[in-house]
């Protein structure tokens, strides 16, 4: 027996992970600009649109470590 897509998708949580939600928060705080973010087994990516945004973001990128608590490696990437 099949199921049909609006079961399958009816048990599906479509919330965003806290790791974004915090990612987001912290750069739009201290920025004030949304990044993307994407996740990964074993990182995190923070995704800014120049080059100017992601200098300013990386000496940021070890208190956003430590507000995550999360082992995974935060990169950053230009868009």
């Amino acid at each position: 027996m099949s199921d049909s897509l609006s079961d399958i998708l009816s048990n599906k949580d479509f919330k965003q992970p806290d790791e974004i939600t915090k990612i987001k928060n912290f750069v739009k705080t201290k920025f004030g600009e949304e990044p993307k973010v994407s996740i990964t087994s074993n990182s995190i990516v923070v995704i800014v649109k120049g080059a100017a945004m992601a200098g300013a973001l990386r000496p940021e990128i070890h208190k956003l470590q430590k507000e995550l608590s999360t082992n995974k490696k935060l990169l950053i990437r230009i868009s």
